[in-house]
């Protein structure tokens, strides 16, 4: 059985589950019924993060544009152009392992492609969660259903993982951003331009 998290609410990942090492980080959605005449393209990404809360470089951003990192640490296994259908939307593979040492944070986002000129935005989006599975087992570990608590925004930072004292944790974050993946990668240190 899974554990379900609140906003704000940080859960071990490691320490309660010895030996851990790949997880699949599924991130899925559904669009709310009205016809804006555009299709909605949401896209999963992993920004992984320095102890300063920066990617080092740009290849530190998994996304439809780079879907493996150098390290094999980090795997996307490709974009979902519709988001139709039940389960994960997109997927994230995550090798703990090869996770280089200078990344202290993983985070996890979804933005709306193109948001601005469709005119979409989160508050026509619904059922937004994240989860953690174990690989190896193919154990739902954790999940956080987002809520519905997004109206303006284009970008949300749905979940990270972080290192605690040599341990791996989850926070569930659910934090709203304007701007769309711009806003995003200008926040993680990337120059989206």
């Amino acid at each position: 059985m899974p554990i379900n998290l609140a906003k704000g609410q940080k859960v071990d990942l490691t320490k309660s589950n010895p030996g851990l090492k790949n997880i699949m980080v599924g991130l899925g959605w559904d669009v709310n019924a009205f016809d804006s005449g555009v299709d909605f393209d949401l896209d999963a990404a992993a920004f992984m993060l320095d102890a300063g809360g920066k990617c080092p470089t740009d290849k530190e951003f998994v996304f439809y544009g780079n879907l493996k990192h150098v390290s094999g640490a980090v795997n996307h296994m490709g974009d979902n152009l519709t988001g139709e259908g039940d389960g994960d939307d997109e997927q994230v593979q995550i090798d703990l392992s090869k996770v280089p040492a200078n990344i202290e944070r993983i985070a996890f986002t979804v933005t709306i492609y193109d948001a601005e000129t469709r005119h979409q935005n989160f508050g026509q989006v619904s059922n937004a969660f994240i989860r953690l599975v174990d690989e190896s087992t193919n154990t739902e570990l954790i999940r956080y259903d987002l809520g519905e608590d997004f109206s303006i925004e284009t970008a949300v930072v749905v979940g990270e993982l972080y290192r605690n004292n040599g341990e791996w944790k989850f926070n569930a974050i659910g934090s709203g951003f304007q701007g769309g993946l711009a806003a995003l990668c200008g926040h993680y240190g990337i120059d989206a331009t």
